[in-house]
């Protein structure tokens, strides 16, 4: 049962105040005793830490206001509660007193039934805080938790979307993993230029990376003899391919309008989907944009769609090495891509090599 009993620290530099506080106290609480206040900053900060400490102000060395200032900056004792015991009864001492952050104020003499009822008082509030303090913590976790899940579900979720397109299309194996990664890369070169700062925050950058994958989920709806089309592509056949894009933002913008309130990530889907065939000077689809029109988030897919085609073997074609995949990337700098996207490309070269070897087929 003593186990269970509240500890209480009572500090003073004269014994005959500790040996009458520790025999008022002792029946019902386990007492530790300090004659010092250098004393009893070393207990409290050792375990069973005190639920309660009664502190005398005027004490040599170390006064009752300098151990108080210790215990509240050190982060194993800031929570526990000080009742100062003192012999200094004017208004303006008990005034600094609570000011310095006790939490009541005792004078001396001691009068055992107001000293049992302040310490029973404090007890009680410190073990109200400290369930309150742990509910707050287990609900802080627990959110945490929640968000973790939910944001698994949501990776899982659109990689699910994202492996249906890709079903379609059984050569494209790793592509979307270098592509999310290649559109990640490009943002955290970019997130300090001054044409993309305002834009490439950290939690767009992530959008960003989190809706790469949908950028081809249009292919679902083109048939599998365009699609799968071993064979260059006729001008009809090429002009129902090119549907694509505008399949893939209409079907995000209706699992937009199906949520109950914006969803940031497929804001961005959408626009990687519609936008990603666009070309820095116009001659791209479906909408035939132009420059900063385009906007920034296809405008790193283009980019990142590109360089992994060019690397990756297709039944049409053989994979380019990766100078020549970037000899044409920056050949387009100006024309297919943003001069300034290009130029990060460059930068970030090796980092390019590294996603494509780390998920090659």
């Amino acid at each position: 049962m003593a186990d269970n009993l509240p500890t209480i620290l009572i500090v003073d530099d004269t014994p005959e105040n500790l040996s009458v506080l520790g025999e008022l106290l002792q029946p019902a609480y386990r007492v530790r005793a300090a004659n010092s206040g250098r004393r009893a900053l070393q207990i409290a900060q050792n375990k069973p830490t005190p639920d309660l400490i009664l502190l005398d102000v005027m004490m040599p060395e170390m006064d009752g206001y300098a151990v108080l200032s210790h215990l509240r900056a050190t982060a194993a004792t800031k929570h526990i509660p000080v009742i100062f015991v003192t012999a200094m009864d004017g208004t303006e001492d008990e005034e600094h007193g609570l000011d310095c952050g006790a939490v009541d104020y005792i004078t001396k003499p001691i009068r055992p039934a107001i000293v049992m009822a302040r310490v029973r008082t404090q007890l009680e509030l410190k073990r109200a805080r400290d369930i309150l303090r742990d509910q707050n913590s287990y609900l802080e976790a627990e959110v945490t938790r929640r968000m973790s899940e939910n944001q698994l579900i949501q990776q899982v979720s659109i990689h699910a979307l994202a492996r249906l397109a890709e079903t379609r299309d059984p050569e494209t194996g790793n592509h979307l993993r270098r592509t999310q990664e290649y559109v990640r890369t490009l943002a955290m070169g970019l997130k300090d230029h001054p044409r993309f700062a305002d834009y490439l925050d950290s939690r767009t950058i992530d959008d960003l990376a989190k809706s790469a994958p949908l950028h081809d989920i249009g292919k679902v709806g083109i048939p599998d003899h365009i699609l799968l089309k071993p064979d260059k592509l006729t001008p009809e056949e090429w002009v129902i391919m090119k549907t694509h894009a505008a399949l893939g933002s209409h079907a995000i913008d209706q699992a937009e309008a199906d949520a109950e309130k914006p969803v940031e990530f497929l804001t961005i889907a959408k626009e990687i989907a519609h936008f990603h065939h666009e070309k820095w000077d116009g001659s791209g689809y479906p909408d035939g944009r132009i420059g900063d029109a385009i906007p920034i988030s296809a405008r790193l897919m283009a980019l990142a769609d590109v360089f992994d085609a060019l690397i990756s073997k297709r039944c049409y074609k053989a994979a380019f090495t990766f100078e020549s995949a970037s000899q044409i990337i920056v050949e387009g700098s100006g024309k297919h891509f943003d001069p300034d996207v290009v130029a990060t490309f460059v930068q970030e070269f090796e980092t390019f090599k590294r996603i494509a070897l780390t998920y090659a087929e």
